[in-house]
């Protein structure tokens, strides 16, 4: 027997239905949720083919529509089969694997991977308003196929013969956040016996995303100067560390507060900021949290690292604020805002979620469901 894939008309249709409990899978930086999932197996009888499933973490960075010209912009860094037909995977079966059995029915194939604790997170780059394709990025992707061979580099899978999902790989901030940073400057001038002294600090190192981040500022001026105009910026720093010493820098957040600080006097106040990606949504390249197919997502969160190898990570993602003063002489004369400038380092993150057991959460059930064309 043979596989006819493009004779639908004689051939025997046999159906695979992926049922995925969750697309989340949280890594709280000791352990990862494992992953587990249920294709239903039909009518595949014939000793020429085998199903297996595959779990892969890849590093995209070109569109699929290169791949017909022989490119391929697509890097595994770490990938993982399962042969279920003819069984030969026997996962524990939890909770959730009964759950799904349930809806599944007869013939459902239970299987599970554990994902690496040192992969990295999902993230992607967010494309222009032009671009088209899959985004790139760090993804995650279980794949259920018919073949011959579970991974033969030489074997050609049709795409009618493959089932597909993809599933994000995320972290939560952790319970204990530490104590906020400060940063302080003094910075003298021409024509002036004396400096200005800024002083900028925050309540605690890390913000959840859509939080309000308070700043606090201290201005002493003791020169002859007045400072015109307080600047804060929020940049997002990627550092594309897998295959490359890509690494760039973009704003996610300026904001100007009308201050006037007169020579000999003093200021202190508590400014607010919220970096968000509403404001942001035009600017490709900015690192996003993965996404899946349209659904909305938010400025990628902070890379928190462990001790491995920095190439294994894939993208990093960081983040500083940047507090600027603007600095007149008396007249025309003025100094640029860099020329005042304290830096704090910002982590953003999502809060683990209340209520919420490792593996126990809610089943939202997502199905997908190919039919292969088999022909004996």
């Amino acid at each position: 027997s043979s596989r006819c894939s493009d004779v639908l008309t004689f051939s025997s249709v046999s159906q695979l239905t992926l049922y995925l409990g969750k697309r989340d899978y949280v890594d709280d930086i000791s352990k990862v949720e494992q992953v587990g999932k249920f294709p239903t197996v039909g009518l595949v009888q014939s000793s020429y083919h085998s199903v297996f499933v595959q779990l892969a973490c890849a590093f995209r960075y070109g569109s699929d529509d290169l791949d017909v010209m022989g490119l391929c912009f697509r890097k595994d860094i770490w990938i993982n089969h399962h042969q279920l037909h003819p069984e030969n995977h026997k996962p524990a079966l939890s909770p959730m694997h009964e759950t799904l059995m349930k809806k599944a029915g007869d013939g459902a194939v239970p299987f599970s991977f554990d994902i690496p604790i040192n992969l990295p997170c999902s993230v992607s780059l967010q494309p222009g308003p032009d671009d088209k394709g899959k985004s790139c990025g760090v993804d995650f992707e279980v794949k259920v196929y018919l073949a011959m061979d579970k991974a033969n580099p030489d074997e050609k899978i049709s795409k009618k013969d493959t089932a597909r999902l993809i599933i994000r790989k995320v972290q939560f901030a952790p319970s204990q956040v530490g104590a906020g940073p400060k940063a302080e400057i003094c910075k003298s001038f021409m024509m002036s016996d004396k400096p200005v002294h800024l002083e900028a600090s925050m309540e605690k190192d890390l913000y959840f995303h859509g939080e309000s981040i308070p700043i606090k500022v201290k201005i002493n001026n003791e020169s002859n100067k007045s400072v015109k105009n307080i600047k804060i910026s929020v940049d997002q720093t990627t550092d594309i560390v897998l295959y490359s010493a890509d690494k760039y820098t973009k704003p996610v957040l300026s904001k100007e507060f009308g201050v006037s600080v007169e020579p000999g006097s003093t200021y202190e106040n508590t400014v607010a900021i919220t970096p968000s990606l509403s404001d942001n949504k035009e600017k490709r390249g900015l690192s996003l949290d993965g996404r899946l197919k349209d659904e909305d997502t938010n400025l990628a969160s902070s890379t928190m690292l462990r001790n491995v190898e920095k190439e294994v990570m894939g993208i990093l993602v960081s983040y500083k604020i940047k507090i600027n003063l603007m600095v007149a002489g008396g007249g025309a004369l003025v100094c640029s805002c860099s020329d005042v400038t304290v830096e704090l380092p910002l982590q953003l993150m999502h809060p683990k979620p209340t209520g919420t057991i490792l593996y126990r959460r809610p089943v939202t059930l997502t199905v997908y469901t190919i039919y292969i064309s088999v022909f004996f």
